[in-house]
């Protein structure tokens, strides 16, 4: 990672946090300190991913604004978090996405609905396109055709994967440990990502907006990853459904992918709703303002994704299903384009960086404290 000036100011910080160290039992980011002596920029990168922005360290530090040093480790490994996005993104011309990524999400998501709207305008007649249709297997596709559909989504998905997969690579090489990767090692990871650990702080929550501890990031959290998980659920199994079983959709109410995808849309609801407004009466000291506006617009479009399913599943058998169809694809669509280059990252960079954590959690402080 490149010497920035976030950079620069986050080694002088974490340098003084790891000759304070009053706050090392706050999260897994301050243990980590403690085994360096020294910090390179790749690791403020993994420091600055480790961190899930609890902010209880801000509260407690006697170092934060108004001292003179001016300590404020939430908001300055945020600025290295945002820069180390753009830095490791594939392909790079797209990093610049990162830069104003409120407007990215905005305008990508605009496109996709309009593209969405074109091709099913120009496949289906307007009189098919605004007719009732009966629960009849294939009814989604004489709006939309299965093939479209396939390879809108698979193209641009499997490309969303792979641009990941290279960003996380790239994290890895800057940031990752020396250390060989463990069976043990990504258990523990995949607990501490799954449960959220670090998003309870010392073990009384996070604090939003003031000193009061609170578990409710926590909570919309794992509403908004379980709602996402349990959608894309709904989409494996109909297309298990489809593809082996040879039953087509639109599926019963009470059938596995309507059930796991209702659910999944309103635990997705609930999650992102929840930190929207949260983010609306939270402390702004701690926080980067410039990043608001690409954090929000992501809730947003992972809100009307959902939304908008539940939607389409209300009037899938009226004449308003097709519009609905085509909106919601084109919301499904822009998320998808925007995995690589939005905030939705974090949970890529944030599970690497919970692998090195534990890997290198057995190790003493250089020193030999």
């Amino acid at each position: 990672m490149q010497e920035t000036d976030a950079v620069l100011n986050a080694r002088r910080e974490m340098e003084i946090c790891n000759a304070c160290r009053y706050c090392e039992g706050f999260c897994a980011v301050f243990p980590a300190v403690e085994l360096r002596r020294e910090f390179s920029a790749g690791d403020l990168s993994y420091l600055a991913n480790l961190c899930h922005g609890c902010r209880g360290c801000y509260y407690a530090c006697q170092y934060a604004p108004p001292h003179e040093w001016g300590i404020n480790v939430p908001r300055t490994l945020a600025e290295v978090r945002a820069e180390s996005y753009a830095e490791y993104a594939w392909p790079q011309p797209l990093a610049q996405a990162f830069e104003r990524n409120g407007v990215v999400v905005s305008l990508v998501t605009a496109l996709s609905i309009a593209l969405m709207l074109l091709i099913a305008m120009a496949i289906s007649s307007p009189g098919q396109f605004f007719a009732a249709r009966p629960m009849v297997a294939d009814a989604f596709f004489t709006v939309i055709p299965l093939w479209a559909m396939q390879i809108v989504g698979v193209g641009t998905f499997g490309f969303s994967l792979f641009a990941l997969w290279k960003g996380a690579a790239n994290f890895w090489k800057d940031a990752g440990a020396k250390q060989s990767i463990t069976v043990t090692a990504i258990g523990i990871a995949l607990w501490d990502a799954v449960t959220l650990k670090n998003l309870g702080g010392g073990g009384d929550g996070c604090n939003d907006n003031s000193e009061a501890f609170s578990m409710r990031r926590r909570h919309l959290h794992h509403a908004m990853a379980g709602g996402f998980m349990l959608c894309f659920a709904a989409t494996t199994v109909g297309f298990i459904y489809h593809a082996f079983m040879g039953w087509a959709a639109p599926y019963p109410f009470m059938s596995l992918p309507v059930v796991l995808g209702t659910v999944g849309g309103i635990l997705l609801t609930i999650g992102t709703v929840g930190l929207f407004a949260m983010k609306l009466v939270e402390d702004p000291m701690p926080a980067v303002r410039r990043l608001l506006g690409g954090d929000v617009a992501m809730l947003v479009l992972l809100a009307l994704s959902a939304i908008t399913g539940l939607f389409l599943l209300a009037v899938r058998a009226s004449g308003a299903m097709g519009i609905a169809l085509a909106i919601h694809l084109g919301f499904i669509l822009a998320l998808f384009l925007l995995l690589p280059y939005s905030k939705m990252v974090h949970g890529v960079y944030r599970s690497a960086a919970l692998l090195r954590r534990a890997i290198e959690r057995d190790m003493k402080p250089l020193g030999g404290e």
